[in-house]
């Protein structure tokens, strides 16, 4: 899945270089070629801070008022069934259910002043991802790809992962199919797997570096025909070029294929985070980023989180243990290894819910105002950033556009957000548009 955005090749009119490639070494490993072009890509200098993020990206929208900014004076209508809980900050309260993360609100910060501007998932997706709304003429790059882009991998690893699955609006946009996430399943399955990581039982390392000596003498050839250097105008071949190096890099690496066996980890921290998608995902995400892995986004499905009906029941008895769980894990996993300051942490949606319960006992869509979760790199624990009115329907205080949000996250990460990249058409366009605010 290469993700929304991606550009794809013109058509040939003749069988070319490309043409053998596919048929030859494209086989290399015994993998599709544009597949391949996910996994790592070439990358500029980044700046000297090393810090990766984590993001644990809670899709469909999570209620603001039944998680992190609880309303217990407003109307039976509005503040819901919840009840809050104080946390280990004095006079900080959170949800109920949310009792092992209230035993780590030292450990990060809630902005409870997020605002966007739209209230359709998609464009809503697209927008908090990438920190740009969405336009039909041009597909913005996400966070991911960026950070791709900004810092690569090492010791073989891809810089960007997403776990369980990529969606569409987590890909390189106009950045191209270089810097897409690569794709690591679900590690709570049985005998977890991934694909792409090892040479497939009919290939031995002597047929692959048989493979790789022909790809360098087709490149020697082929690259000394000027047409060659002509038809490849979006610099599709040399993309291509790299992902081989850098699949070589993946499934040669001792390290990296370490990294996703989750299978390795002691059954007590298995069991810390829940033996659920989202618990192993984070554990995953914690090997990930250990080992050199730049960014990864986890999520547990599409839009579970999109709470028209049965809020309450679902989020008391699905979503909000497993979360909980999950998140307090991560943060104390984090913090015992040494990891927390250079590894920011997210629990983020798109948008929030109504203040108002709605008939069939849910929340709908709601944009104006929300709240999210963020620790490490830096950021002091225990804080709240920004306020919400009496009904959590309204920005009250510091109010969070989307595109703060995202210079704030690249500012964590030490990336210089006023970068201009260039689209294919030469446009000019900033990594974010937004002013990043301060957490420490």
């Amino acid at each position: 899945m290469l993700g929304r955005g991606t550009y794809h090749r013109a058509p040939m009119s003749v069988w070319g270089r490309r043409d053998f490639v596919r048929i030859g070494s494209a086989s290399l490993l015994g993998l599709n070629v544009w597949d391949l072009a996910r996994l790592s890509p070439v990358h500029a200098a980044g700046p000297p801070k090393q810090n990766a993020c984590i993001l644990i990206w809670l899709m469909g929208g999570p209620p603001q008022q039944d998680m992190w900014d609880m309303k217990p004076d407003a109307p039976h209508e509005y503040r819901g069934l919840f009840k809050p809980i104080p946390t280990n900050v004095p006079g900080i309260q959170i949800s109920e259910h949310l009792p092992r993360t209230a035993k780590v609100m030292d450990k990060f910060a809630i902005i409870r002043s997020m605002t966007g501007k739209t209230a359709q998932h998609e464009p809503a997706q697209d927008y908090v991802l990438s920190g740009y709304p969405p336009l039909a003429s041009l597909a913005y790059p996400s966070m991911g790809s960026v950070v791709a882009k900004e810092k690569g991998g090492r010791d073989g690893l891809p810089p960007y992962v997403a776990i369980a699955k990529p969606g569409y609006a987590y890909g390189p946009g106009f950045l191209g199919a270089a810097y897409n996430a690569f794709a690591a399943g679900d590690p709570n399955e049985a005998n977890y797997r991934v694909r792409d990581i090892r040479l497939p039982t009919d290939v031995d390392w002597d047929q692959a570096s048989d493979r790789r000596f022909l790809l360098k003498k087709l490149d020697g050839v082929f690259l000394k025909d000027p047409s060659v250097h002509n038809a490849d105008t979006e610099g599709e071949f040399a993309a291509v070029d790299d992902a081989y190096v850098k699949a070589v890099d993946l499934v040669s690496s001792a390290k990296a294929q370490k990294a996703f066996q989750i299978s390795e980890e002691p059954n007590r921290i298995r069991e810390m985070y829940g033996r659920t998608p989202m618990g192993q995902g984070c554990l995953l995400a914690r090997r990930l980023v250990e080992a050199g892995t730049r960014f990864v986004t986890v999520t547990t499905g599409m839009n579970v989180w999109d709470l028209h009906v049965r809020n309450f029941d679902m989020l008391q008895n699905d979503l909000l243990p497993s979360f909980d769980m999950s998140f307090a894990a991560l943060l104390t996993d984090l913090a015992d290894r040494g990891m927390l300051d250079s590894t920011l942490v997210i629990a983020n949606g798109e948008f929030g819910r109504t203040p108002k319960v709605n008939a069939a006992g849910g929340r709908d869509h709601w944009p104006k105002v929300w709240s999210c979760a963020m620790a490490g790199a830096g950021i002091r624990g225990g804080q709240i950033y920004g306020a919400s009115d009496a009904n959590a329907g309204e920005v009250k205080d510091k109010p969070v556009q989307v595109e703060d949000y995202t210079a704030t996250v690249y500012n964590l990460l030490g990336i210089d957000y006023s970068k201009e990249y260039e689209t294919p058409i030469g446009r000019p366009v900033r990594i974010s548009n937004g002013k990043h605010i301060n957490l420490s």
